[in-house]
């Protein structure tokens, strides 16, 4: 019993088996697929319109989300970010992202990265959604948006493969933290320190697919189906039953992502 969550289901790389893809996961005992869309360059919103009209097919299985990559944060236009809202507010579609920064290969100008990601945070605080965080190499600009920005509705830092001093800051915004294939690579050393010492309620596992196949998978295409191995990794780690980590992580998903059941009482939007 897991679920993946955060998944790119509609990705190319899906186009000839995507049935039998689906089929695996089930097969492996997921209960629910997190469908990530975003914008690209030359079909602006299609795949996050893609990742919703699959979501709609099985609303049991999978949720979708929606947001403007920081890659892309220089080229999506004012009508773009008009659409995303339209697309975030579909029940359908359970929080805003991935969205945050990129400094790794900074394909947009830093300034532009932190405009797009501080729009989008406001997005999700006006929508009740949770948002879901994509950060590489930028973790203190990203904490300090969020510091600025973050409404009470939370979210979720995505594949995250930063330290411990890192994962204490994003605790303490209240965000729950994914774990990835990257927990199995060989030289994740600080990741899984971190991985440990994270409570285990705020942990959820995800593939990032089709990226980041987990050992013994990597260098393959990844799918949902291999979220079992980052799972059974982190049980390693810390020392738990694998029964245990999918219960907990799947309850936290639900619950940081608010899946099948919109906000928690008591949270309202901004205007």
């Amino acid at each position: 019993m897991l679920i993946d969550a955060h998944a790119h289901l509609d990705f190319a790389d899906y186009g000839s088996d995507l049935p039998a893809v689906i089929q695996r996961a089930r097969d492996a005992g997921l209960v629910h697929v997190v469908l990530v869309g975003q914008w690209g360059e030359g079909s602006g919103m299609a795949s996050a319109r893609a990742a919703l009209e699959l979501a709609r097919t099985d609303p049991g299985f999978f949720s979708a989300t929606a947001g403007i990559h920081p890659h892309d944060a220089a080229r999506a236009t004012a009508g773009d970010l008009a659409e995303l809202e339209a697309i975030c507010a579909d029940s359908s579609v359970v929080a805003v992202g991935e969205c945050g920064l990129d400094y790794h290969y900074d394909r947009s100008p830093r300034e532009v990265q932190r405009e797009r990601f501080a729009e989008q945070i406001r997005l999700a605080k006006r929508l009740l959604k949770p948002l879901v965080v994509h950060t590489r190499e930028a973790d203190e600009d990203t904490a300090a948006l969020l510091e600025q920005e973050l409404g009470p509705q939370g979210g979720v830092v995505h594949c995250f493969t930063g330290d411990w001093k890192a994962a204490q800051r994003y605790l303490g915004l209240g965000l729950h933290i994914s774990l990835s294939g990257v927990l199995t690579f060989k030289a994740a050393d600080a990741l899984r320190d971190a991985a440990r010492r994270i409570p285990l309620e705020r942990l959820l596992v995800e593939t990032d697919c089709p990226f980041l196949a987990p050992v013994p998978h990597r260098g393959k295409r990844n799918e949902p189906a291999y979220v079992a191995f980052t799972a059974t990794r982190l049980a390693e780690l810390r020392g738990e039953s694998l029964g245990e980590i999918e219960r907990v992580t799947t309850a936290n998903a639900r619950r940081a992502l608010h899946l099948n059941n919109g906000p928690p009482s008591g949270i309202q939007g901004t205007p």
